[in-house]
């Protein structure tokens, strides 16, 4: 049973990379966007202690990470919009 579902997951992420590897030139953002999650996460610490707390709060952790993260892939796919789709709100608009 452990070899089976070890290896039925090796597969979903091997279809998982193909996937994403026709797709990852729509993610031009995506590097800068994890730089400053590293940061970010880097810098949770001195926040804490600038603050007087024990430890940054989970809540907001997680929500800044997935906003970080959002930001940098929706900006990638609005600035890697394809021509032909500019071209045609451009015409409709004139």
């Amino acid at each position: 049973m452990v070899y089976t579902s070890n290896i039925f997951a090796v597969l979903g992420m091997r279809a998982l990379y193909f996937a994403l590897a026709a797709v990852i030139h729509r993610f031009a953002y995506l590097k800068q966007a994890l730089a400053v999650l590293l940061v970010f996460i880097g810098s949770k610490v001195f926040v804490a202690d600038l603050f007087g707390w024990t430890k940054f709060p989970a809540e907001w952790s997680l929500g800044i990470t997935f906003a970080i993260l959002a930001a940098g892939i929706l900006y990638s796919v609005w600035r890697t919009r394809r021509p032909a789709a500019r071209d045609t709100e451009a015409g409709a608009n004139a």
